[in-house]
Formats: C-alpha cells, sequence, structure tokens
C-alpha cells in the first residue's frame, strides 16, 4: 500500500499537467501570447546596441580607399570600428620600421594605422583602438606561441613603452586633429584578466594584475598627455567565465589606488567591456548570462564611485557552429547564416533593452563582411534595431503566454518623443536550429501619445523570405558543395571568405552561379498598412514561425 501511494504522487501530478497541456493543445491556445503595451509606463532611454564592428587585424590595410555597400550600408547604425590589439603583440602589429630589432626602441613607424584609421574617419564612422599588446623588442620574455599567438608580457621598461604610446598618440592628432581623435575610443588589451591574453612570468596571478595595473597608467597617461584630458579610454575584460583574477582589482586600482605612472590617486576610466559567448547554437554558456555579465562590473565600478560609465560586450554571440570544416568548427563571425540568429540576436537585445547595456560588438554584418556581399539577417536585425535608438523604453507585459516547450516568446517596446513613434520587437527563439513552431501574438497596446483616428503602421517581419541562407543550404546539397569545402565551420553566413568556403571549384560555382541570386533571396520588405487608434488604444495580431522576428513602427 505504502508502494502504492508513492507511486500515485508521483504519477497523478504528471497525469495532470498532461492532461493540462493536451487541453491547451485541443483548445488551440498552447501557442497564443497576449501582451499589454503601456507607453504611459516609461523606462529608460534606449542606447544604439549596434553601433560597434571589431576586426582582428588590420593587416592587408583592409579600411584604406575602403568603400561603403551602398545596397547594404551597414555604417548606418555602426559608429565605431573596433582595432584588436592594433599597436602591438606580433610582428605586423609592432608598429616600427624594424619590429624584430632590439637594438633601436623608438624606430616608430605609424603609417598602417594612420592610413587605415583614415579610411574609418571617410567613411564616416570612428575608430576604436585596443592598445596594451606589448611589442615584441619591448619584453625579454617575448613570444608568440602562447594563446592568441600574440606576445602576453608586460614591457621590461615602462617608460620605453609609455614614449611608444605617446608617441602612437601624438602621431595621431599631429594627422587627424585633437579635435577629432578627442572623439574616438581607446582601450587597453582585450580581455586583460585572460591568461590567454596577458601575463607575468609565472602566470601568478597578483603580480599579473599588478602588471597590468601599471599597463593601464602608463597608457591611460601617454595618451592623456599625447591627445588631451578628456581622451576617451577604459578596458576590456572576459568576465562571462573566470579569468586568472578578479577585475575588482582593476576597477578598484582606477578609483582609489595610486597611479604607477603619476603616483597620484586613480586612473581615468570612461567605459568597461566584457565578453559574451555562448558555446554553440544549441548549447548556452556554462559561465554568466548577458545580464550577468555586465553587472558583475557594473556593481563593482557602483561600489567605487563610478556612476556614468558606458558598459558593453566588445566581442562574442557563438563560437562554434553544429557542423566543422576541415579545420575547424569555429565560426568566422560568430553567428550562423539561419534564421535562428535574428531571434537570438533579438532576444539579447531585449536583455540589453532592459538592463542599460550599450553595445554589444560585432564581427561581420554582410556575406562578404563589412563592405562587400549580401546582407545577413543578423544585417537586418541590426538595422532595425538602430531605429529603436533614442526612443524611452516602455512596459510591456505578457498577459499569457503559451506553453512551447524550450520556446521563449517575448517581446519589448519603446516610444520615441521626437518622431512619435512607438516601437515594438517581438521574437519566437529556441535553441536549437530545428524549430518551426509558430507562436500566435496579439498586442493590446495603449499609446496616449496618439491621437484618435489612423496611424501608419510599419511591418518589418524578418524571416527565410529575407535571408540568402536557407537558399545556400538547397544549393549545398544541389551542387554537391560538403563540408570539407569549408575551413571553419559552414554554419557561417560571411561565405565570400576564404576561412569559411575554402574549396576553389566551391568558390567559381557560388561567384558565378549563385551569389548574384542570393542578393534577390536577401531583400527584406516592409509591410505598410494604417491602424485605427481609439481612445489611445490598438489591438495588433501576428503569427510568428520560428525564429521569426517582427519590428512594428506606429507613427502619425
Amino acid at each position: 500500500m505504502k508502494i502504492l501511494k508513492k507511486v500515485l504522487c508521483v504519477v497523478i501530478p504528471v497525469l495532470i499537467i498532461v492532461g493540462a497541456f493536451l487541453g491547451a493543445v485541443g483548445a488551440g491556445v498552447f501557442n497564443k501570447y497576449t501582451f499589454t503595451v503601456d507607453a504611459e509606463k516609461k523606462g529608460n532611454v534606449l542606447s544604439n546596441t549596434v553601433s560597434n564592428v571589431n576586426i582582428w587585424s588590420i593587416e592587408g590595410n583592409p579600411f584604406v580607399n575602403a568603400q561603403i555597400n551602398e545596397e547594404n550600408n551597414i555604417f548606418e547604425f555602426v559608429e565605431y570600428v573596433q582595432f584588436m590589439q592594433c599597436s602591438g603583440g606580433t610582428e605586423a602589429r609592432d608598429l616600427f620600421k624594424d619590429p624584430l630589432d632590439k637594438t633601436v626602441l623608438d624606430d616608430y613607424d605609424f603609417t598602417v594605422l594612420i592610413e587605415n584609421c583614415r579610411g574609418i574617419v571617410n567613411i564616416g564612422a570612428k575608430p576604436m583602438l585596443k592598445l596594451g599588446s606589448v611589442p615584441l623588442k619591448y619584453s625579454k620574455n617575448a613570444t608568440t606561441e602562447h594563446g592568441f599567438g600574440m606576445n602576453p608580457y608586460p614591457p621590461d621598461d615602462y617608460d620605453v613603452y609609455y614614449d611608444y604610446i605617446y608617441a602612437l598618440g601624438k602621431a595621431l592628432v599631429d594627422e587627424f586633429g585633437k579635435e577629432e581623435v578627442l572623439s574616438w575610443r581607446f582601450g587597453v588589451m582585450t580581455e586583460y584578466e585572460n591568461a590567454d591574453w596577458f601575463i607575468t612570468e609565472g602566470e601568478d596571478p597578483d603580480k599579473t594584475a599588478e602588471a597590468y595595473c601599471k599597463l593601464y597608467d602608463y597608457t591611460v597617461e601617454a595618451l592623456i598627455d599625447a591627445i588631451g584630458k578628456d581622451v576617451f579610454v577604459g578596458a576590456h575584460s572576459m568576465t562571462v567565465t573566470e579569468g586568472l583574477w578578479d577585475e575588482e582589482i582593476f576597477i578598484k586600482h582606477c578609483a582609489e589606488g595610486k597611479n604607477y605612472k603619476t603616483g597620484k590617486t586613480g586612473t581615468r576610466l570612461c567605459y568597461l567591456s566584457a565578453s559574451f559567448y555562448d558555446y554553440s547554437p544549441e548549447e548556452y554558456t556554462t559561465g554568466k548570462t548577458l545580464p550577468e555579465t555586465v553587472d558583475y562590473i557594473r556593481d563593482i565600478a557602483e561600489k567605487y564611485g563610478f556612476n556614468d560609465l558606458i558598459y558593453g560586450i566588445d566581442e562574442g554571440r557563438l563560437l562554434v557552429g553544429t557542423t566543422s570544416g576541415k579545420d575547424s568548427d569555429e565560426l568566422l563571425t560568430r553567428t550562423v547564416g539561419y534564421l535562428y540568429q535574428a531571434a537570438y540576436n533579438a532576444r539579447l537585445t531585449k536583455q540589453m533593452f532592459v538592463n542599460n547595456i550599450d553595445y554589444f560588438s560585432a564581427w561581420s554584418y554582410l556575406s562578404g563582411g563589412f563592405f562587400g556581399g549580401n546582407p545577413t539577417v543578423s544585417y537586418h536585425f541590426a538595422k532595425r534595431a538602430y531605429e529603436m535608438a533614442g526612443s524611452t523604453l516602455v512596459e510591456t507585459k505578457a498577459d499569457k503566454k503559451g506553453i512551447i516547450f524550450g520556446g521563449e516568446v517575448d517581446a519589448v517596446s519603446a516610444f520615441n518623443e521626437e518622431d512619435n513613434t512607438l516601437h515594438i520587437m517581438a521574437y519566437n527563439f529556441k535553441n536549437t536550429l530545428e524549430y518551426n513552431t509558430e507562436a500566435e501574438l496579439t498586442f493590446n497596446v495603449n499609446v496616449p501619445q496618439l491621437k484618435d483616428g489612423e496611424a501608419q503602421l510599419t511591418v518589418y517581419k524578418i524571416d527565410d523570405n529575407c535571408n540568402y541562407f536557407d537558399e545556400w543550404v538547397a544549393d549545398r546539397e544541389a551542387y554537391g558543395i560538403g563540408d570539407e569545402c569549408f575551413a571553419w565551420s559552414p554554419d557561417d553566413p560571411e561565405i565570400d571568405n576564404t576561412v569559411t568556403l575554402s574549396d576553389e571549384n566551391a568558390r567559381k560555382i557560388y561567384f558565378d552561379e549563385l551569389r548574384e541570386k542570393y542578393g534577390e533571396c536577401s531583400v527584406l520588405e516592409p509591410q505598410k498598412e494604417t491602424v485605427t487608434v481609439k481612445d489611445g488604444k490598438i489591438t495588433l495580431d501576428i503569427t510568428l514561425g520560428g525564429h521569426e522576428v517582427v519590428f512594428y513602427e506606429i507613427t502619425q
């Protein structure tokens, strides 16, 4: 009898849950979601979360004489281009006439940096220069056989290093003018607490933290002396997972520590950024969530009196794909070409909007990178998300939620007082590439800012109708372009790049027969209609397929 009671205690709740689910399915409500949007209840002003892109190296002069893509211009929303570790760490990155001649320490040659910065300025954006990696001839232990293939060691003589950074800053001012360079951004290292990027001999955590704080102080003071006291500078930590030492050591040093260069208290700090990577399209990170990642460094900063910093993500999204090329399963752009990416981006962007995170830097938006090729779903998403920048977050509540197992159907809204426009973004996401369950969404909108009568509704629905990648997947099968034709993961959308599609015959097929066609498959066509506003109320209905995203714009 006792055994029977135990069995019933387990079975009955399960039967109740199953019965409720079957009842919901039978009633046709398992996939129905209802949201209330109240534009009277306001929150924070939204930042341009897509304002940054980053590039691994300026070797080969990628921005010299760069021409924007007129049809798909990412610089309509991109404001800053981050040059990763652009002042040292390898022979190609060290800015000298002879990077390997240790008998001459001041044979500076900033030509490649200046020319690429000129290219960025010419296309209407601003450089964001990551400094800090130490030139090979400045470290006795210098090696490129560590971590990311760059010298991880501090300089032997910090004054020699200071002179180098000062000369770099002065060269930029001489070329572009002080006012222009003060509008740029500077960073000191990438993932400063990551032992793959920066260590002292023996990888002692305390000594490494001390060395980084000293490196930061000398770098910042050189920039201040060369460019001006208002130079915008900060630091990028890993944070999403544990590093060699804790970020609090550095942030506390900036607030109340003795400056290693000036001897005064504290060091200039304008922003803090981190990395955020999920592992793959089917596996979240085992580390912190995106809000937890930023909150960790923000809470420390505010603890020490830094209350007005900018917070962003300087690299991230997805590390690897679900399939591997012949060399690696890594994703070149840290994104996939599947529609999944649009909903994944929407999910993270909502987290950024509601948690006051300023930006998330991207590696690419087009099939050819920044300038060439066809737009990815990430491009379409970024362009629409940019339109929400400057608007004020308004309350969006889920009144009724369906029960799509593993699904995440959600929305976020904002109102722009300047152009009298309500923006709503909604998405239907599940953390798997194979997801096609539809969700039916209803929005009950209260927007008293709009007068009774007609309003203009514009609907941007990001689905596979504006995505070339589903055609590419089908064409790969038809043409026999297997995974072995790729160097890195075939899931990546930057097909033009040889790191993705590497096989010569496959590339010929792609460029000669397919690429132009994909342009026609990549157009996002908005739908325009009028809606009736009565007593400040509007009702909207839409069905979103798996991983589809919608942006509404309602204005008068």
